[in-house]
């Protein structure tokens, strides 16, 4: 298995100075825990280092890979990219404003946290600057971003097709697999080590016997 191709966001580069940001979201099925998404831009201007990662990992969708190496992929995107933004909302967030409108409020977060080395100072992209007509980002699916002051572009299926959105994709699948661990710890009982929050019959089994828990979210379980 090989690494998607990132002739896109290398053309982009080339054609007009612009930086491709991929984003892309994970959990947002889950019955427990945050939907998390994921922000990642490498330095295009630079692309010797990202060959590497594509030669050395497999950059394409996260649920294709293994937890083992998912982990390590995830370390080593982390160490070439030259911004990951990170970004989660909560349970309690995903009743009251509904799924679709948590995933992409994560989004947003996670674009937004974004910080571009600039001269001798960091700039983040949701300060006012002129920096921002130099990045398109890649969004995951159909919606687009909203109160996003960036340009986008929409790619359905984007995790198995774009470099860059895969990548988050295997950030954001990462974090959220580990902060799943560390609440299986602060609720026993639900195995959230093994299932991540999903609807699987040994999870809907433990609501069903415990109830359901803090982070549970309440609107998506009908049992």
């Amino acid at each position: 298995m090989k690494s998607l191709a990132y002739d896109r966001e290398l053309a982009i580069w080339n054609t007009s100075r612009i930086f491709a940001i991929g984003v892309d979201e994970v959990g947002r099925g889950c019955l427990a825990g945050p939907v998390v998404a994921a922000a990642v831009m490498f330095d295009w201007s630079n692309p010797d280092p990202i060959r590497n990662l594509a030669d050395r990992f497999v950059i394409r969708d996260s649920k294709t890979l293994s937890r083992e190496r998912r982990r390590s992929t995830a370390e080593a995107i982390r160490s070439v990219a030259l911004a990951v933004g990170i970004a989660e909302i909560d349970a309690q967030d995903i009743d009251e404003i509904n799924i679709l409108q948590a995933t992409l409020k994560a989004m947003r977060a996670a674009v937004m946290s974004l910080s571009l080395p600039r001269r001798s100072t960091n700039l983040k992209l949701g300060e006012e600057d002129e920096s921002k007509e130099g990045v398109l980002v890649l969004v995951d699916g159909n919606q687009r971003i909203p109160l996003l002051d960036l340009p986008q572009e929409t790619i359905i299926g984007g995790d198995d097709k774009n470099f860059s959105i895969a990548a988050a994709s295997i950030v954001a699948k990462e974090y959220r697999d580990t902060l799943m661990e560390k609440f299986d710890l602060e609720f026993p009982g639900y195995d959230f080590s093994s299932h991540k929050g999903y609807g699987t019959k040994v999870h809907q089994a433990a609501i069903r016997a415990l109830g359901l828990s803090p982070i549970h979210r309440k609107t998506f379980w009908h049992g």
